[in-house]
């Protein structure tokens, strides 16, 4: 899928609402926002990934999108998904076209997470902040497009069962909150 043909299927199509109905209530102080970005290379679009580090406190070693949690001085979802993507990656927000977002999704963690969908204008040098991101990867749209690459499952967690959305890809397990966005993402623009 090239660049355009994303552009109109994203913009034609209302925006899905999350079905992850068992996370529980929203809890104070825990609001964040992900960069969903998106680069067209050659042609073709792929999802760009960061893995978190071992030593934080929380999802460690998980895969993700950049973001984080909205701080006071951050105007709305769209600015700390851009201010964390600069922060982590080193993504300009100059850089990116934000061309939606994405109903918040409450994870089985507390917290509620607003995926923000940005397209990256122009090749960019990485610059990884090693407190925040451990590695970071690219992963071709067409690949998440396929039913197959996308799984749901369970996870039991203080004695609830929950529905989990994976990905294997590579040496990489995408599962939780980031498989959910993706799964949604796909389905959004495959409607």
């Amino acid at each position: 899928m090239q660049l355009n043909d994303f552009l109109i299927r994203f913009q034609l199509q209302p925006l899905s609402v999350s079905n992850i109905s068992s996370a529980p209530a929203h809890f104070p102080g825990r609001e964040a926002a992900v960069l969903i970005p998106i680069e067209q290379i050659d042609g073709q679009l792929y999802l760009l990934l960061t893995k978190r580090p071992l030593h934080l406190r929380h999802h460690p070693g998980q895969i993700s999108f950049p973001g984080g949690k909205l701080e006071d001085n951050d105007k709305n979802a769209t600015d700390t998904a851009l201010r964390e993507a600069e922060e982590e990656i080193g993504l300009q927000r100059g850089n990116v076209t934000v061309i939606g977002a994405f109903p918040p999704h409450k994870t089985f963690t507390g917290f509620t997470i607003t995926p923000i969908i940005g397209i990256i204008n122009q090749p960019f040098d990485l610059i990884i902040d090693p407190g925040e991101v451990d590695s970071c990867f690219k992963v071709p749209l067409n690949y998440f497009k396929q039913g197959e690459n996308r799984h749901l499952g369970q996870h039991w967690r203080k004695g609830k069962l929950y529905q989990v959305h994976y990905m294997p890809f590579e040496d990489k397990f995408i599962w939780g909150v980031t498989a959910a966005i993706i799964d949604l993402l796909c389905r959004h623009i495959d409607n």
